[in-house]
């Protein structure tokens, strides 16, 4: 007798490795970069976290955008045994090099329906020093 493949023992591996990436990895904060104007944007997906577990950071041109997502157990769960987890709980990050002549008030960032947006100037030119004539005495 031919059994429907929808039995067979890998199944639910074979139905879940659809939703992932190259070789059965889930790709993590997936990002989109736009231009707008004279601004760049970012739109990073991070579904599932709250605000005060993302992280944002700028250090010599580079932004570090990091979370870390906890596992929640409430009472309910308590009771019952999960036969597969797929909800990420852990650390991620990802860096991007936006310029050195930016600072962290040029950075803007949202977070709003699992998307991470920030948006930063183009092209910051470094402050020149104004020329002045050095009197000689």
């Amino acid at each position: 007798m031919i059994v429907p493949s929808i039995f067979h023992d890998d199944y639910f591996d074979e139905m879940f490795n659809a939703f992932r990436g190259k070789e059965g990895i889930k790709p993590m904060m997936r990002t989109d970069v736009k231009e707008i104007g004279n601004d760049y944007l970012l739109e990073i997906e991070m579904p599932g976290y709250d605000k005060d577990e993302i992280h944002a950071e700028l250090e010599k041109g580079y932004l570090t955008i990091s979370g870390v997502h906890t596992e929640k157990i409430d009472e309910e769960e308590k009771c019952g045994q999960y036969i597969r987890r797929e909800r990420y709980y852990g650390k991620c990050s990802r860096s991007f090099y936006i310029g050195e002549n930016l600072t962290q008030e040029d950075v803007k960032a949202k977070y709003e329906n699992g998307i991470l947006s920030i948006a930063f100037p183009k092209d910051k030119k470094p402050e020149v020093e104004e020329k002045r004539r050095i009197s000689i005495e």
